[in-house]
């Protein structure tokens, strides 16, 4: 029988630019990269030089912390550059792809014959671990830790998010044979977070229907309504996109990394979807569809809430599979804006007449700020649309403080960033909610594992 949690607090913002349910085509990505800084808590070791050839499958590097843990390339061709920063950091390592992809064949079987260790071998060997995140600290998870459970998302609630039913309409088999190789992993349950309603019906898991607005389709509430974290337990995370990466590998041996991408925003000229590769360029993606004539574009990699800011000269994340265009606002010049009626806007708080027009009005916000930095406001702004278990504004006060014993009380050990960006959003006192918990996880696994 289907699970059915009903989520109430939460806050759908609808933006104009949803992509349309239309396969477009992209055009060619020129080179490709793996970008360290699109994985959370690593220390990257370069395995390749400018001028080595590679195949997709082919390491291009490794966390030193964890040498079985490998970053390969998404495509065969020249490795052209390791970029490098300040003190000799690695920005990115770029590959020139080839006119027809070869690819590092894997000797793959079937994963009712692989036992659980054989298949988190070939997972680390073909380069798929990174797409396995854990809680808590939200990071690569450990290969040698055994996870209580595992839980898989197939449910994007953010604004103008893809839908995973048409990004795996023709991929089922995928999707069902990287959650069958999941659950050889784990000596608990597999749980997979659907919309209501979704055509997606996956077999041999627990599947979770999640009903209301986002964050609904967060891993962390599913997390929270179903089994919250306890000290000492290590739960695993995946987006079902990244699911897709592993049920191609069990099917075909080979590390197919092309994704269906929804190309969105009120400043894209056609929102749909495009299948690319993984670590494609973003001038791929925006060239003849995003005009920068005149007008600031703001790219971001991701969704509005948690996305990051890009330009046509980076590379899609590691992680995304959705690129929004908004205005940037830097150029818009109101005068007394704070006074006016202000028609058209849109307010969380109806400070504008806007709420009249109904709920489900599409809006073109940009990306500016609004508003001036002042302390937290303890007014259960942040309640109102945080749906787990849990006392945001106390356990962000507990993350300042570096208050170890409150921060466990509080549920630090179940939560990510992204469970943060909408409180982010709706904050009267613009503070960037999502950076306080990054940096709060990272501090407590450097205590906890020092």
């Amino acid at each position: 029988m289907t699970t059915v949690i009903k989520i109430k607090k939460g806050l759908d913002i609808h933006l104009k630019g949803k992509a349309s349910e239309v396969l477009m085509k992209a055009a060619k990505s020129d080179s490709y990269a793996i970008v360290p800084d699109h994985y959370t808590g690593i220390t990257p070791k370069v395995t390749v030089r400018p001028g080595d050839r590679v195949k997709a499958g082919s390491v291009l590097m490794i966390d030193k912390h964890f040498p079985e843990i490998r970053f390969v390339s998404p495509v065969s061709g020249e490795v052209v550059a390791v970029l490098r920063g300040e003190k000799r950091k690695v920005l990115r390592i770029v590959v020139k792809p080839d006119e027809k992809i070869e690819y590092v064949p894997f000797p793959v079987k079937a994963i009712a014959s692989l036992s659980g260790e054989e298949i988190k071998a070939l997972l680390l060997e073909a380069g798929l671990w990174p797409y396995i995140k854990q809680r808590p600290y939200d990071r690569i998870a450990w290969p040698d830790a055994t996870p209580r459970d595992i839980f898989v998302t197939a449910f994007q609630s953010a604004p103008l998010a893809p839908d995973f039913d048409f990004v795996a309409r023709d991929e089922t088999d995928a999707f069902q044979t990287g959650l069958d190789a999941l659950a050889r992993l784990t000596p608990g349950k597999v749980y997979v977070g659907l919309k209501k309603g979704a055509t997606l019906r996956p077999e041999r898991v627990e599947v979770v229907e999640l009903d209301g607005p986002h964050p609904a389709g967060n891993v962390g509430v599913l997390i929270n309504h179903i089994r919250p974290v306890n000290k000492g337990e290590v739960v695993w995370t995946l987006n079902a996109a990244d699911v897709l990466f592993i049920g191609r590998l069990f099917l075909t041996g080979i590390t197919d990394f092309s994704r269906l991408t929804a190309l969105t925003g009120s400043e894209m000229a056609t929102p749909g979807y495009v299948k690319v590769i993984a670590g494609c360029t973003i001038d791929s993606l925006t060239k003849g569809r995003v005009a920068f004539d005149g007008r600031h574009v703001r790219l971001i990699s991701g969704n509005v809430l948690t996305g990051t800011k890009v330009t046509p000269e980076d590379y899609l994340g590691a992680y995304d599979n959705q690129l929004t265009a908004i205005p940037e606002g830097d150029e818009t010049d109101e005068f007394l804006g704070w006074g006016t009626p202000g028609f058209g806007k849109y307010s969380v708080s109806r400070s504008y007449f806007t709420w009249l027009t109904g709920k489900n009005r599409e809006h073109v916000i940009d990306a500016r700020i609004r508003g001036g930095r002042r302390a937290m406001i303890m007014s259960n702004e942040y309640d109102r649309v945080f749906p787990m278990d849990i006392l945001p504004e106390y356990l962000l006060k507990a993350i300042i403080a570096f208050d170890i014993e409150k921060m466990e009380n509080l549920g630090i050990y179940e939560v990510a960033p992204e469970d943060f960006a909408l409180c982010e959003f709706v904050d009267t006192s613009k503070i960037e909610l999502q950076e306080i918990v990054r940096n709060g996880l990272d501090l407590l696994y450097k205590e906890m594992n020092s």
